[in-house]
Order: C-alpha cells, then sequence, then structure tokens
C-alpha cells in the first residue's frame, strides 16, 4: 500500500496544468486527513491506519504554516503488549512548488509533540521531529484540493521512528477577491476649433495677415485689397487707380520729384527748376515763332497773321507768365 502511494505521489508531480495561480495567498485551508502510520519493529506495533484534521493560513503563494492534529488506534503485533491510541501535535511550514499551477508539488517540515496511550502501562509524551513531501491538485474552482504527502516522524529522546502517508481534501477559505482592474476612463481630446484672431473672416491656419485691422475687406489669403496692385493697401491708398508699373509714395500716390505737377511717369524733364512754368509734358514752356521783318523795314507781313494769333493764344493760355519779346532787324 505504501508503495502505491509513492508511486501515486510521483506520477502526479510529472503532470503540470497551466493556469492562474491556485495556491491562493492569504488564504485560510482546512484539511481532513487520512492515512496509514507504519512503525519500527522494535515498537511492536502493527501499520494501522490513522485520522487527522489540519488548518493552514497560506502567507503567500509559495509559504503556508499549518497546525495539524492526527490519532492512529495501533494494534500490537505480539500479545506481550498492548494496542496504543498515538496522538500527534504538529506545527508544519510548507513550501510550494510552481504554484501557478494545478498541480503544487511542496515539502514540509515541522516541529511537535507525540502522546502515546497503551491500554496497559503509563502514557509517554515525546518531542517530535517531521519532514516530507507532498502534492496538491487543485479542482473546483481553486476551492477544493486533492492532497496526498508522506511524512517521517522522528521522536526525541526516544529515538523512534515511524512514517505517515495519507491523502486528504484541503479547502481554501478566504479566497481574496481578484484585484479588479483599473477602468481608465480615456477623455476625448479636445477639438483643436481653429482661430480667427483677427476676425477678418479668414482662420489664422490660412490667413498670410494675420494683424488686419477691424472692417477691412481682405482677399482669400486674408490680406488687405490692393486693387491698383502699387503695393500699398486700398484702406491706406489715396491715389486708387494707379497705372500698374508707376512708383508711388507712401500714400499710394504717383511722384512728382521736381514738384512742377506733372506726374513723373508723364514727366520727360524732370528737374525743372522750381517755380518754372512747365507743359503738359513736365517740361519749361516754349514758343518759337518763325517771323521775318521785310528787307530793310521794322514792317511785319500779313503772311504772318497765323504766327502772331498762335503767338496770342499761348500768351492768353497761360495768363500768369510774364513773356518778353525782342525783334531783331538789320
Amino acid at each position: 500500500m505504501f508503495k502505491k502511494i509513492i508511486y501515486l505521489a510521483v506520477l502526479m508531480g510529472c503532470i503540470s496544468m497551466p493556469v492562474a495561480a491556485e495556491n491562493q495567498p492569504g488564504a485560510f485551508t482546512i484539511t481532513p486527513i487520512y492515512g496509514g502510520h507504519l512503525f519500527e519493529s522494535n515498537l511492536s506495533l502493527e501499520t494501522s491506519p490513522f485520522w487527522g484534521v489540519g488548518l493552514g493560513y497560506n502567507l503567500s503563494e509559495n509559504w503556508a504554516i499549518e497546525g495539524v492534529y492526527t490519532r492512529t488506534d495501533a494494534d500490537t503485533e505480539d500479545i506481550s503488549t498492548t494496542d496504543t491510541k498515538i496522538e500527534t501535535y504538529r506545527l508544519d511550514t510548507l513550501y510550494h512548488f510552481q504554484p501557478t499551477k494545478k498541480l503544487v508539488p511542496y515539502i514540509v517540515a515541522g516541529l511537535g509533540a507525540i502522546h502515546s496511550s497503551p491500554d496497559i502501562n503509563s502514557n509517554e509524551g515525546h518531542l517530535l521531529l517531521n519532514y516530507g513531501v507532498g502534492i496538491k491538485y487543485f479542482f473546483l474552482d481553486d476551492l477544493i484540493a486533492l492532497r496526498a504527502d508522506v511524512r517521517h516522524l522522528l521522536e526525541f529522546p526516544e529515538p523512534d521512528n515511524s512514517l505517515q502517508y495519507s491523502v486528504g481534501l484541503t479547502f481554501q477559505l478566504g479566497k481574496p477577491a481578484p484585484t479588479p482592474v483599473p477602468v481608465v476612463e480615456e477623455k476625448p481630446e479636445p477639438i483643436q476649433v481653429p482661430l480667427d484672431s483677427d476676425g477678418d473672416g479668414v482662420l489664422d491656419n490660412v490667413d498670410q495677415c494675420q494683424d488686419t485691422p477691424a472692417g477691412i475687406t481682405v482677399d482669400k489669403n486674408g490680406c488687405p485689397l490692393d486693387s491698383d496692385g502699387d503695393g500699398v493697401y486700398d484702406y491706406h491708398d489715396s491715389c486708387l487707380g494707379t497705372p500698374a508699373g508707376v512708383q508711388v509714395d507712401d500714400k499710394g500716390c504717383q511722384l512728382d520729384t521736381d514738384g512742377d505737377g506733372v506726374l513723373d511717369y508723364l514727366d520727360k524733364c524732370q528737374n525743372t527748376p522750381a517755380g518754372v512754368s512747365v507743359e503738359a509734358n513736365g517740361c519749361p514752356l516754349r514758343l518759337t515763332l518763325h517771323i521775318n521783318f521785310g528787307h530793310d523795314s521794322n514792317k511785319i507781313g500779313s503772311e504772318y497773321d497765323n504766327e502772331i494769333t498762335k503767338a496770342a493764344q499761348y500768351i492768353n493760355n497761360y495768363p500768369d507768365n510774364t513773356v518778353f519779346i525782342d525783334g531783331h532787324t538789320d
């Protein structure tokens, strides 16, 4: 029977099934056990069944402590001896391997006491050291584990030895609830509304003139209009309609460099001295008459009446001018 249990423990230890952690930290355990108690031959006791119960607490996934009580009603092998009730009280420490599997092997060691109560003779109590190996197989949502282990019991000061093998069911109580996964609420990204800083109706992302004064009409690029293309915006241009290519001042008006009243782009004499009357082309006034006196006379013939008329008209056209008339004869 003992060999069969050892073989079963080895077979179970060779199988593993990956799942969530089975040996739950922070859980209490209660384990009713049943098995066999083998005694040294010098004790003259037959191998006898025993029962017991263990109360434990899982310190972590790997480590646990457990208090265990067992009772054996051992039969004698020799009629010269008596049947004996044997009780053990132990505090054990367990270390679990691969606690995240359904199949969890462990090693165990602990201290306690063993108490023998023969039918006759006096009772005896000894210090007890035990160690061993075992395995748990979890099922039913990790709440229950089928358990099997083997213990070597050493008594002190009497050097008596015995062996216990057992099976049982471990009930895992107070298993902590799984830590809820925090739900991170995703905040919607704020909608970036394009701005129109200068309020001209053209959004900043396309506005090439973002400081347009309020109320000024702009083009599709957000820039004030320049109807005549002279480089001066209409709202500053005092001379709208400047011909293309004509140089203007900062008010958008054509230049008159010599101040003769004829704009530079029409002025063919741009260096006329100040105060000099000029013609429409900006050049000083000048009238050339082709009139000849008669031979050896200061008389002008009628054939020159048209020239005289032209001179009169010219003088009338410029009444503010002073006219000097010179004549020469021989």
